[in-house]
């Protein structure tokens, strides 16, 4: 690895994880999830996602993930829906 300046760092689901440069919103929950994602939010394959994604406690609509740039230091929960009660 070249030393470049550090890349941004987030909280994941309470976890430290280093961005890729400049990364989305949606650019992060395609490599979460291992899905390749439409600019909408919706899986390129046509299935179901099943998740949510709360920025700083403030949830983002699906469709503003692909224009929402994460920054160093934000925090983001990344929670799977789970069928049954």
């Amino acid at each position: 690895m070249t030393d470049h300046e550090h890349s941004p760092t987030i909280v994941l689901n309470g976890e430290h994880h280093e961005l890729s440069g400049a990364a989305s919103a949606l650019d992060l929950v395609s490599e979460v999830t291992g899905r390749e994602l439409n600019p909408d939010g919706t899986p390129a394959d046509g299935g179901r996602l099943g998740i949510a994604l709360a920025v700083d406690g403030e949830v983002i609509r699906r469709g503003a993930w692909s224009d929402f740039t994460l920054s160093d230091g934000h925090t983001v929960d990344i929670v799977t829906a789970v069928q049954g009660g």
